[in-house]
């Protein structure tokens, strides 16, 4: 799979992602709560501006809505609405021995919102030798269409 992103576009990060990946876990630092807020999220939209979203749980499962949307309905509310860069953080389970919070990659329904919002967004993942920016389409290569 490292391979395949490697040869489809994929950049090293820049100080602007880092501060997104920051922004992120500043969210989740703040609000974390076991099952509840497990996930934030940080948007960079075209202007420069940051938006975050943190994941909402919610006891029937599909109630519960992602960190990405979160964030990018602020970005739609408050700003352009647009997405450069995307960044997702989970906080470790209470079973995990690893604390230490992690960069993942989108989920299905996400990838899908981004590539619909920001065709050419990048997206922020882990990968074999740590992160790497990378586009987000190549996460989703047969988007579902209308």
């Amino acid at each position: 799979m490292f391979d395949m992103l490697t040869s489809s576009g994929a950049l090293p990060l820049d100080g602007d992602d880092l501060e997104l990946i920051t922004a992120a876990e500043s969210v989740l630092e703040k609000h974390y709560r076991p099952f509840w807020h497990m996930v934030a999220a940080a948007l960079r939209s075209p202007d420069g501006r940051i938006w975050t979203g943190l994941h909402l749980g919610a006891t029937v499962g599909r109630l519960s809505v992602c960190a990405e949307a979160v964030a990018l309905g602020r970005a739609v509310l408050e700003g352009d609405g647009g997405i450069l860069t995307a960044v997702a953080v989970r906080h470790p389970k209470p079973e995990e021995a690893d604390r230490r919070l992690a960069v993942v990659p989108p989920c299905g329904a996400c990838r899908e919102m981004v590539v619909d919002y920001a065709p050419e967004a990048m997206v922020i993942v882990p990968g074999a030798d740590g992160l790497l920016k990378l586009p987000a389409r190549t996460l989703l290569p047969l988007p579902y269409r209308r």
